[in-house]
């Protein structure tokens, strides 16, 4: 059985990227190639002549919402903080928070925007076992009409704290987003550019977008004692018929399956039968950890990742364990950007 400690590796600081680039597609690209056990150096722009004409990249379309709140206890003045996660159909939002003291059920958070301004009160309805708060908004809207007006961007903890600037409301979000509900990017797509996606269509690659909301734990460093008991956290996602025609003509044809992220390969993996790939939505709770065998994804775009996280065994799974430790290896000896602002690979 393997154990987290088997995914743990050591990072200088110094390598963990506080500002995305002035362009993204000048992100260096470290391309893994599995069959001949090589790795060469190229950068995003570089992806038309490292494709073939008919291989059909997978993008996510997932949208970041401004999920960070901050505000404080209407009762008391005490600050607070916040993270919203989703909402139901009843309008009651799922969120964690944080303040000095206990927080009791019934309390109010007035929520305040970048300015300082109380915007609306959150009332909390019901602390779930799990720690997360049920709360009510005291205002008129949907989730994302209220998140715009008061949330800031939820930029992981290693980017300056978690504090935004006004640039990460642009660059913390794919040029292609449309679906709202992640409270994270899915990373390896935040280096396309508009004139990179036409600059691949111009060189015969397909394009499909699936969708998976990526969540708070994604991120999370596993705590179980071995991979088998760790569980795993659930995230909703949807693959359309129409993306299942256009991968599957691109596979008829002999073009390869390209998931740009570790979400694209989630969701395409979930919604791979036994037989071949098919329309699916809901939630997915797939972890792919050894021994695994990949039914739908044959080569993968990614940025490189935390220690000790499913993302990192997802990646060492697909590109082989000792290749890709070796990849690791050889970034951080060339001292590639790490994480979500940071560079990139490509598996094939």
């Amino acid at each position: 059985m393997s154990s987290p400690d088997d995914y743990d590796y050591e990072l200088p600081k110094h390598l963990i990227a506080q500002h995305p680039l002035a362009r993204r597609v000048d992100a260096r690209l470290l391309v893994v190639d599995r069959a001949a056990a090589t790795l060469q150096h190229h950068h995003i722009r570089d992806l038309p002549a490292l494709l073939r004409a008919g291989d059909c990249l997978v993008i996510n379309d997932t949208r970041v919402v401004p999920a960070r709140l901050v505000g404080y206890r209407t009762s008391s003045g005490g600050r607070w903080e916040g993270l919203f996660l989703s909402a139901d159909e009843q309008g009651n939002w799922r969120l964690l928070g944080k303040t000095r003291g206990k927080l009791l059920a019934g309390e109010r958070i007035s929520l305040v925007n970048e300015r300082l301004q109380e915007i609306f009160e959150l009332r909390l309805v019901l602390k779930e076992p799990d720690g997360a708060w049920i709360a009510r908004p005291e205002a008129e809207g949907s989730p994302t009409e209220l998140l715009e007006k008061v949330g800031r961007v939820p930029l992981p903890p290693y980017i300056r704290a978690g504090e935004m600037d006004a640039a990460d409301r642009e660059r913390y979000q794919t040029v292609y987003a449309e679906t709202p509900g992640a409270v994270a990017a899915p990373t390896a797509g935040l280096h396309f550019s508009d004139e990179l996606l036409k600059r691949l269509t111009a060189a015969g690659i397909g394009i499909a977008r699936v969708t998976l909301h990526v969540g708070l734990d994604t991120f999370r460093p596993m705590s179980a004692p071995t991979l088998e008991e760790h569980k795993m956290h659930s995230e909703w996602c949807q693959i359309t018929p129409e993306a299942v025609a256009i991968i599957q003509a691109s596979k008829a044809a002999g073009g390869r399956t390209v998931a740009v992220g570790t979400t694209s390969v989630r969701v395409l993996e979930s919604a791979a039968g036994a037989e071949s790939l098919a329309p699916f939505t809901g939630p997915t709770e797939l972890f792919i950890r050894p021994p695994y065998t990949f039914r739908a994804v044959d080569a993968l775009l990614t940025n490189f990742h935390l220690p000790r996280t499913t993302l990192l065994v997802l990646i060492r799974t697909f590109g082989g364990d000792a290749l890709i430790r070796r990849a690791y290896e050889e970034a951080i000896r060339e001292e590639y950007r790490f994480y979500s602002y940071g560079d990139a690979m490509l598996i094939l």
